[in-house]
């Protein structure tokens, strides 16, 4: 369905059409009512885009860690703040919003930083089919005090390999660093703590 500022949206005839399809009729409305209040007030509009590609952005962080907790993390689980992806995403999303090719010129790092140093988690392209014009480093944090649980000691080496932890908490804190492709001086990378 293709909306536009001049398609009067509920003609009857194109609602007909839809339900003989096995559309439901009042979810057909409920979607064109949507459709016409982000016609009548474009901004909404660009924030449900944002807000979808927020949304993208921070299940693609959860799906990093889901695949490094067992390859590179060693452990049965991965414990997120609330929140926390969706905080991440969105300065992202901001870092990425004076770029020339915005969010898809992005190139990121993903890396968690543990008591023994950084490990690095995976490299994350938005759009391959775009030149890279910065990259952005993200450090998650791991949670220093949290304490292992009873069962993390009686698991330890009975169930799992030597090494393999059985749950990793993350803290709330991260790091981003912002590093301009096309930038000659050091004006070129951002360092943001949060």
């Amino acid at each position: 369905m293709v909306a536009t500022s001049t398609l009067k949206t509920k003609n009857s005839e194109c609602i007909s059409e839809l339900v003989e399809r096995r559309y439901d009729q009042a979810c057909i409305e409920k979607e064109l009512d949507f459709w016409d209040h982000c016609l009548a007030e474009p901004q909404r509009n660009v924030d449900v885009s944002e807000d979808r590609t927020c949304q993208q952005l921070a299940k693609m962080f959860e799906n990093c860690l889901s695949r490094a907790k067992k390859t590179t993390l060693h452990c049965s689980s991965v414990l997120v703040p609330e929140k926390l992806t969706r905080r991440i995403a969105r300065d992202v999303l901001r870092l990425a919003s004076g770029e020339p090719c915005g969010l898809r010129g992005c190139v990121l790092y993903v890396h968690l930083e543990l008591e023994k140093g950084c490990k690095r988690l995976e490299r994350i392209v938005y759009d391959a089919a775009v030149v890279p014009t910065f990259e952005l480093t993200l450090v998650f944090k791991q949670d220093g005090s949290a304490w292992p649980s009873l069962r993390d000691f009686l698991f330890m080496g009975t169930c799992f390999a030597p090494g393999f932890r059985h749950v990793l908490k993350l803290s709330p804190g991260f790091r981003l660093v912002k590093k301009k492709l096309y930038s000659s001086s050091s004006a070129g990378t951002v360092v943001e703590e949060c």
